[in-house]
Order: C-alpha cells, then structure tokens, then sequence
C-alpha cells in the first residue's frame, strides 16, 4: 500500500467561472464540470472545486470562496512564471524568488485561491 498522490480541492463561488478561469489563464482543460463539483487538468495535475456559494448551509458559505491554496511542482519554474506574467495573474507579493527549497511565485483565481508553483531546489535548468 502506497499514497500515490494528493489532489487540491477549493473553494470557488461558480464552478464553471472557475473552470472557464483556470482554462483561460492557466492553461487547464476542463474534466467534470458541473453544479456541485468541478475537476480541471494540465500536465497530469488535476485541481478540483467544491461550490462555497450556499449561505445557509454551514461548510459552504460564500465567505469561503478564495480562501483555499496549494502548492504545484513544476518542472520549469521560470518558464510558467513568464506564461503567466504576462496574463496579469500574478499575486501583487508573488513575483518569481528565489528560496532555500527552490524558486517559487504565487497566483490568484478568480476568486483569489492562490496557488503557488514552485521548482524543487537544485533541478533549475
């Protein structure tokens, strides 16, 4: 028996607006999309929503939406980071820097999740 991966799951107020988002500016395909559930791709790496849009249901109030984060290894830090640069999706304190675990930057959604790409130490090209 083995963990064979962990898979983000976050909290957006519209779960097509926010797959449309992350395949406009991010770059992702859309996998399941519907009311209560969406699932988004690229590269193997799949990013999942849950709806934070019910404000009487406890768990799910929109308060929720944008409060969520995670973290992807990337292979070519640099490369995403000029991809993304450029879409004005960059968080205004995530610009590309460099740290003792490898270089990173940080972006927002559309609901402002942020999501940090980052290159392990030592595999920069």
């Amino acid at each position: 028996m083995a963990l064979l991966t962990a898979i983000p799951c976050l909290p957006v107020a519209d779960i097509k607006q926010a797959a449309d988002f992350y395949a406009e500016k991010f770059g992702f395909a859309a996998g399941y999309v519907g009311d209560d559930y969406g699932v988004v791709e690229r590269d193997g790496v799949e990013i999942h929503f849950w709806p934070a849009n019910q404000p009487g249901t406890a768990g799910a109030e929109p308060h929720l939406a944008g409060s969520g984060s995670c973290r992807v290894r990337v292979s070519d830090v640099k490369a995403l980071y000029e991809e993304l640069r450029v879409l004005d999706v960059v968080h205004p304190n995530g610009a590309l820097d460099a740290h003792p675990w490898g270089p990173e930057f940080t972006v927002l959604d559309r609901d402002h999740n942020a999501l940090t790409f980052y290159q392990a130490a030592g595999t920069e090209s």
